[in-house]
């Protein structure tokens, strides 16, 4: 998995888009959850995995069965996860934490769709 080109100008003018207009509607939830995913001592690296088909990997917080306004399911997750199942070996775990960005600035998503399958890093909005 190519870890170093996260947000790259293809993902820009493809993807990031379409994630940002659901991202918007949750960002506050997600952000709570990254939280508190690491003051409950889980992981300092959680990942949200979305999709719009069922995956195996996290737990289910957000379904767009569930929220119409959604287009993805939102999943939660963290690092050693992705570790246990296999999807990053130790040399894509350290080059993921290395290009991890501050999880109360920035949120990691794991991008699930059809060819498309990488980690992402979107800012949460202004709280202004």
């Amino acid at each position: 998995m190519d870890i170093e080109n996260y947000n790259d100008a293809e993902l820009d003018t493809k993807y990031l888009g379409k994630l940002t207009t659901n991202f918007v509607k949750i960002a506050d939830n997600l952000k709570e959850a990254a939280y508190q995913i690491k003051k409950r001592g889980f992981s300092n690296y959680p990942v949200f995995p979305i999709c719009k088909a069922k995956q195996p990997i996290g737990q289910v917080l957000f379904s767009k069965s569930e929220m119409p306004e959604l287009e993805w399911d939102y999943y939660a997750s963290f690092l050693e996860e992705f570790e246990q199942r296999n999807v990053l070996d130790k040399d894509g775990s350290e080059r993921f934490k290395a290009a991890y960005k501050n999880p109360d600035e920035f949120c990691c998503l794991f991008v699930i769709d059809e060819g498309f399958t990488r980690f992402v890093f979107v800012p949460y909005p202004n709280e202004e």
